[in-house]
């Protein structure tokens, strides 16, 4: 399998639904020297928004996010795949889950325009470590 994968931790804030929080979060989260490997935003509801961050570094994350008062929940797991874009990139990821009996409830993915993408899969904890070991993490 021509990918690099491995576990990330990650973490959820709910903030209000308005212009700017999103802009706001980065950049101080930039300014922080936190650096974002996955960032996905969920609407909830019309006034509450589901920011999901997946930062590079998760304790120099809490730290920032603890400066600007940012309830989160979390660490949790998932499991990040990077790799080259190409028809059925993702077919042999999704086969080893299968022959490991491991379902993926949530993911997400994007090609980069450049010949790359990335991949970020849920699983339930109970079988995060059954995931991992199928995916050679």
């Amino acid at each position: 399998m021509n990918a690099t994968i491995r576990s990330v931790d990650y973490f959820n804030v709910i903030i209000k639904d308005q212009p700017g929080e999103a802009y706001r979060l980065l950049e101080h989260l930039a300014a922080e020297g936190v650096n974002l490997l996955a960032f996905n935003a969920i609407p909830l509801t019309s006034a509450q928004t589901q920011f999901v961050l997946f930062p590079e570094d998760p304790a120099r994350f809490e730290k920032s996010a603890t400066k600007i008062g940012m309830c989160l929940t979390g660490p949790q797991k998932a499991l990040l795949v990077q790799g080259e874009d190409r028809l059925g990139a993702l077919v042999e990821v999704h086969r080893r889950l299968l022959d490991a009996r491991v379902n993926v409830y949530g993911s997400n993915g994007v090609a980069d325009g450049r010949g790359g993408y990335g991949y970020v899969l849920y699983v339930r904890p109970e079988d995060f470590r059954a995931a991992a070991a199928a995916l050679g993490v």
